[in-house]
């Protein structure tokens, strides 16, 4: 029901004072014996006491209060887990017939004044509410992810509760056992919950960076399940080509393991396949195969960590480096650890120097005579003007000894690496660090990664930048405490990925090849899934190196079998790249080419797509993870055959409408409609008055 009030500024006693100030002006305007009729001139009378009394009242500030009130009923989401486990191991008939009866409760609540909708893991999939349109295709499993995504949608509004269609199995993110849900949930069993005689191979061991005219392990696990007291053989393949093959004896312990030993030729990405041969009985052979994907790099290249003084960003920044296996740290502290002058660095990172101490200028003059590369971080002891003379594609000029308290921003127009869709919700969680309070400006060459958010506003200010068109490549990060990042991120996600990713992806764009190229082709990832779609970008330039746009660029992919697929695009500026859709697992090579100048350039790469599996891994429904997440929100769980008892238990909780109210206050002079009502009326009296004879 809405309600309207009307109130005023002043006391409602001025309203008679009003109505005598209208009835006064109406008197002395009327009260003379006019020429046209009595009834003529109490008509005009009471117009005018009613324009003048009104105009009156409105010096009063009336206004109105109206409050609307809205009914929302209650919301069951139905979230189904429509993972590639729940079609390979649940009996075709029975999710079908599952679906069916879902679909009739979806109808039957619609009816009893529930709102019902359907989620699935794939957040932004249309599904028009239809559980028929659902694909069981997902190749991994996020329940907390998809049921924290409902409880974020739904935030603030009438949710009941959520039914979770379900096998149990994840494959990523956390337990929703482990986690707090605000709705109940009514989780539906399915899968299956008897052990199979089976074979698997649940997880492969290696490094994912190997080094040219090295041995190295690949390392496959075997489960197994009824096959005990058996042999079981085991393959290594490259290219369908076999190059190892091994027995296993299989044993009453349901784990075993066994490795291969392969030498890494030439530099590249390699693609080895472990094939896990099928015996008699076995109840599925999906899961008898799993990829590896490898690096082989000519040697790691070596990074050294240079610092002013001992500082705890130096520890999350070499943390974050060395998850890339590629790189090899070293430290240099005045009076702590050594400059080794003689090694071949490949990258410096300099905290705080040039410093204001005056200490580690050696390891500037290492810089400058062997061109090296070098990332500065700017600090509370940095020597800034010392660090202007550097050309490090900024300048810096500090207002006063104050500090911005700055977030960082990732700048969405930065092309030469990604981060992870995440990144944004992650890096808004940062807690602040330090940044001078200063002007900045920005070599042209100069590209900004992360920008700075001064509380809640979303500054142009540069954070990290990059310079590395130029002979010198260096890179600014201009925060002090970045080790706060790299912690809290750790803290909220487990993994502090992005932090790690901003890192590593720096440092390689700083360590990469030197060489200039007039067209530069390259995916946005080294590495995809295969339900990932696949990005490619184009860069071109002129005779002098400057960007160009507008340039016809040929693409064609050759995969492991030497079969080619060619796609061309344009790579107009603010272009987002040539999205070339999924593609099968493997390593894929690439070339691209471009007439520029009358002049055909070609640029080359390979990627790789992963076929990771995941869904294959287990066959056996996990009812306890989902035993456990019903318990924490006082629920059950269900079976296909018990839809009925689930709608008498959801009816049965008897979910309430909840009214919402909203307030409007709005002040009567500023109604539109008032203005014309008395522009209406002085008319009236005006025309009345003319066609009387009077003005």
């Amino acid at each position: 029901m809405n309600q309207f009030k009307l109130s005023l500024t002043y006391s409602p006693w001025l309203i008679v004072v009003c109505l005598a100030v209208g009835a006064a002006y109406a008197w002395l305007l009327y009260s003379k014996t006019a020429t046209w009729p009595k009834s003529i001139n109490y008509a005009l009378a009471t117009l005018r006491f009613l324009v003048v009394s009104f105009l009156a009242f409105l010096l009063l500030g009336p206004f109105v209060r109206a409050i609307t009130n809205t009914t929302q009923k209650p919301t069951l989401v139905l979230a189904i887990d429509n993972s590639e486990s729940v079609k390979l191991f649940t009996p075709p008939a029975m999710l079908h017939s599952l679906l069916d009866r879902l679909d009739k409760l979806k109808a039957s609540l619609a009816n009893k004044d529930l709102q019902v909708t359907i989620r699935t893991l794939n957040r932004g999939a249309k599904t028009d509410n239809d559980l028929a349109n659902i694909n069981f295709n997902q190749s991994a499993t996020n329940l907390d992810q998809m049921l924290a995504g409902v409880q974020e949608e739904y935030e603030n509004r009438n949710l009941a509760g959520v039914v979770l269609l379900s096998d149990g199995i994840i494959n990523q993110g956390k337990s929703p056992a482990f986690s707090d849900y605000n709705f109940r949930l009514f989780p539906v069993a399915v899968g299956d919950t008897i052990p199979k005689k089976d074979l698997s191979i649940p997880a492969l061991s290696y490094n994912k960076v190997a080094y040219s005219g090295n041995r190295f392990p690949i390392v496959a696990e075997i489960n197994n399940q009824g096959f005990s007291g058996q042999t079981a053989t085991v393959l290594l393949r490259e290219n369908n080509k076999i190059l190892e093959r091994k027995t296993v004896k299989l044993t009453n312990k349901p784990l075993s393991s066994v490795e291969f030993a392969v030498t890494a030729v030439q530099p590249g990405k390699k693609h080895y396949e472990v094939l896990l041969e099928s015996k008699l009985g076995e109840f599925t052979k999906v899961n008898n195969l799993k990829h590896a994907y490898l690096d082989i790099v000519k040697g790691k290249l070596k990074i050294l960590l240079a610092a002013a003084t001992p500082h705890p960003d130096i520890k999350a920044i070499k943390s974050a480096i060395e998850t890339n296996e590629n790189f090899e740290t070293e430290l240099f502290i005045p009076g702590v650890f050594p400059l080794n002058a003689t090694t071949k660095y490949d990258l410096v990172i300099l905290h705080q120097l040039p410093s204001r101490l005056g200490t580690g200028n050696e390891v500037l003059t290492l810089i400058k005579q062997k061109k090296i590369p070098a990332f500065y971080i700017i600090g509370a002891q940095s020597d800034l003007a010392g660090f202007n003379r550097l050309n490090a594609g900024l300048e810096i000029t500090r207002k006063s000894n104050q500090v911005d308290e700055v977030v960082p921003v990732f700048n969405v127009s930065f092309t030469k690496f990604k981060v992870d869709a995440s990144a944004p919700e992650r890096l808004s969680k940062y807690p602040p660090a330090e940044a001078p309070f200063a002007d900045i400006k920005l070599a042209p060459n100069a590209e900004i990664i992360l920008s700075q958010q001064i509380g809640k506003l979303k500054t142009t200010r540069p954070l990290l930048i990059a310079q590395v068109s130029g002979e010198a490549r260096s890179a600014t990060l201009l925060a002090d405490g970045s080790w706060q990042w790299r912690l809290t991120e750790a803290a909220n996600y487990e993994k502090p990925d992005v932090f790690d990713k901003i890192m590593v992806s720096t440092a390689q764009l700083l360590t990469s090849a030197t060489d200039k190229k007039r067209l530069n082709a390259y995916p946005v990832q080294d590495e995809y899934l295969v339900h990932d779609d696949i990005r490619f970008e184009a860069e071109t330039y002129n005779s002098i190196y400057e960007k160009i746009y507008g340039q016809k660029v040929t693409l064609r992919l050759t995969d492991e079998k030497n079969r080619n697929r060619s796609f061309s695009f344009v790579n107009g500026e603010g272009f987002s790249g040539l999205n070339i859709g999924n593609l099968p697992g493997g390593v894929y090579k690439y070339e691209a080419s471009a007439l520029l100048d009358n002049r055909l350039y070609r640029d080359r790469g390979e990627f790789v797509v992963q076929d990771v599996q995941l869904e294959a891994v287990s066959s056996l429904a996990n009812l306890n993870l989902l035993h456990q997440a019903a318990q924490k929100t006082d629920s059950r769980v269900y079976y296909p055959n018990q839809i009925d008892q689930l709608e008498k238990d959801i009816l049965k909780a008897d979910f309430k409408n909840v009214i919402y109210s909203s307030e409007n206050i709005q002040e009567l002079i500023n109604l539109k409609w008032l203005f014309f009502l008395i522009l209406g009326l002085i008319t009236t009296e005006w025309l009345i008055r003319k066609y009387n004879g009077a003005i």
